[in-house]
């Protein structure tokens, strides 16, 4: 029994040594990690069919409990049998591709073991081929159920089937005093050698697998991280500098030796190898992104024909050029050369489509914020246009008093309206201006308005000095000092005071506007600057528009707070970052600065 043991783990060698190989094999290792199609489980079942038949060359005859021949069997005896590693094989096969691969399996092997002849011949052969179908059925089952098959519960089921195999050789086999004598000697030693054959060949199917499921997550990491890098410059659209970028980016964190972005129109950027010829803003010189552009599906080129250069002397010999979509339609393309076709392995292209779809849907996202960003805009811009059109009225009619009375102080009021209607209409195409202009608007306003009402009230105004170039959005200031003037002072006795200090705390523009006015009633402080108020004097307007802009450009970052108490005052205080976080990117720009 013991020296049967030897000569079956020897036979258990040759077919681990057959699954080493294969392991290595890429065909093979793409086979065992897909959903099978028919073609592959033929392949299947030929591989393990064959690994069968090799079993049953190299199998050990045993006559009357002996053994007789452990070399290559090309047949036997009729009263004699064979101990091999027939099941591993089969079994396997089932394991990967189900029942039909285990019964295709197990009926070569099986007609092949009846071929060669002897006592157990026919239990021997029914024997591969149930177990064949039970590994396919009990693989089915663990996969139905989300588990996956260890090298263990493999070797369990391949003692277990072999012992089965035991059972049909006691029960089939004649005499049945040989088939108890046979089963004695080799029963131990080939459920056990087989069971840790089929470990073994577990083992190496479950690196393959691990292997390859490291390398995809690896593939998927690169990919992100490559991703995660060039979110800013696809934000920017498709143009020669984002792609410049994109494209290094890409030459730097991937096995390409040139990296190309394309519009539908033309190069955008090419880095790395043959950029003496392959030329930004250049048409395109490769049949092979016309082709893309055409047709808006994946090509690769592993030969240096297939890319189309128009430079005979070109150093590019592979190539994989992705579509860039944008709506269902090809924007541009992604390309990524090789000067080794070699280089261009699977991982590449599996690298440069998942890249390819990643950088599609930047580019949708980045097309979605940009319509985003115009409907906020226009939504701004139209609050802004709203603010004062009521003031003009009252100011010609007071300067239209003074022509009369006095052309000086009208012609002096009349350049006050003039310089702050100009700031109007220059603010209402900008989203931030310089706090210097912003006061500029103030003291034209208070200049035309202290004309209609002198000696009504008193403006105290504080700035920190050094801050007259900070940015904040256009009338932000002047209608806060409006809304005092109209409805802080009504019925006042005494004259109206508003204080106005600005300056600069914890990295934010602070503005504080404080009056000592009527104050505004309870029912109405909880929900002004959230919506417009019905009341006899205002709607709240003003203060709604400054809060929805601010929250509109600073996304939530500035703030504005609302104090006041009925009959002593009402203090409107308004936080903005100083650094442009949170700002919207187009807002940052101001014709003034």
């Amino acid at each position: 029994m013991l020296v049967l043991a030897t000569l079956m783990i020897e036979k258990v060698g040759i077919i681990v040594i057959v699954a080493f190989l294969l392991s290595q094999l890429k065909s093979f290792q793409q086979i065992i990690q897909n959903d099978h199609k028919n073609s592959e489980k033929i392949i299947l079942i030929l591989l393990f069919g064959a690994l069968g038949i090799i079993s049953n060359y190299t199998g050990v005859e045993i006559e009357h409990g002996i053994i007789v021949n452990s070399g290559w069997l090309a047949g036997i005896d009729p009263d004699n049998a064979i101990a091999n590693t027939r099941v591993m094989g089969v079994v396997i096969g089932g394991i990967l591709g189900g029942p039909i691969v285990g019964l295709g399996a197990g009926l070569i092997a099986g007609i092949h073991r009846y071929s060669l002849g002897g006592f157990t011949a026919l239990a021997c052969s029914l024997a591969v081929i149930v177990a064949g179908i039970a590994s396919g059925y009990f693989s089915r089952r663990q996969i139905n159920s989300g588990k996956k098959i260890t090298p263990i519960n493999a070797a369990i089921l391949g003692m277990t089937l072999e012992a089965v195999q035991m059972l049909i050789i006691l029960a089939l086999s004649k005499p049945f005093e040989e088939a108890w004598i046979l089963v004695q000697v080799i029963g131990i030693p080939m459920v056990f050698v087989n069971g840790l054959g089929m470990f073994l060949f577990m083992f190496i199917i479950r690196s393959i697998i691990r292997d390859e499921e490291r390398a995809r997550a690896n593939q998927t990491g690169k990919a992100f991280h490559i991703a995660d890098q060039t979110l800013p410059f696809f934000r920017q659209g498709l143009n020669t500098n984002s792609c410049k970028e994109i494209a290094e980016i890409m030459l730097r964190l991937t096995d390409a030796d040139a990296v190309a972005i394309t519009d539908d129109r033309q190069v955008l950027a090419h880095v790395g190898a043959a950029s003496d010829h392959h030329i930004p803003g250049g048409h395109f010189i490769t049949g092979l992104t016309k082709r893309v552009l055409r047709n808006g599906e994946i090509a690769v080129a592993k030969l240096k024909e297939e890319i189309y250069c128009s430079d005979s002397n070109c150093s590019l010999e592979a190539a994989i050029v992705l579509p860039l979509k944008r709506q269902n339609k090809t924007a541009g393309t992604l390309k990524m050369y090789f000067i080794q076709p070699s280089k261009l392995d699977d991982i590449q292209q599996q690298l440069a489509e998942g890249l390819a779809n990643l950088f599609s849907t930047q580019l949708e996202l980045a097309e979605a914020e940009r319509q985003t960003k115009l409907l906020k805009d226009a939504e701004i811009k139209a609050l802004q246009s709203q603010i004062h059109p009521h003031f003009l009225f009252n100011s010609l009619n007071s300067i239209s008093i003074l022509c009369r009375t006095d052309a000086l102080k009208a012609r002096k009021l009349l350049l006050e309206l003039s310089s702050f209607l100009r700031g109007n209409m220059q603010g209402a195409r900008q989203m931030l201006i310089p706090l210097e202009k912003e006061l500029e608007n103030v003291k034209s306003y208070l200049s035309l308005e202290q004309t209609r009402f002198p000696d009504k009230y008193q403006i105290d105004l504080q700035i920190e000095p050094g801050i007259e170039k900070v940015l904040l959005p256009p009338f932000t200031l002047q209608p806060l000092v409006e809304n005092a003037i109209n409805y802080a002072f009504t019925n006042l006795e005494g004259v109206g005071l508003i204080a106005i200090e600005i300056s600069t705390v914890n990295h934010n523009l602070q503005i504080v506007v404080a009056d000592n006015g009527r104050g505004i009633p309870i029912n109405k402080m909880a929900i002004l600057g959230k919506q417009t108020i019905i009341s006899k004097k205002g709607t709240g307007t003003a203060i709604y528009n400054i809060s929805k802009r601010l929250s509109g450009i600073y996304n939530g970052q500035a703030s504005l707070e609302i104090a006041s108490e009925m009959n002593r005052g009402t203090t409107i205080k308004i936080s903005i970052p100083l650094d442009s976080k949170g700002v919207l990117q187009q807002h940052v720009e101001s014709v003034y600065s």
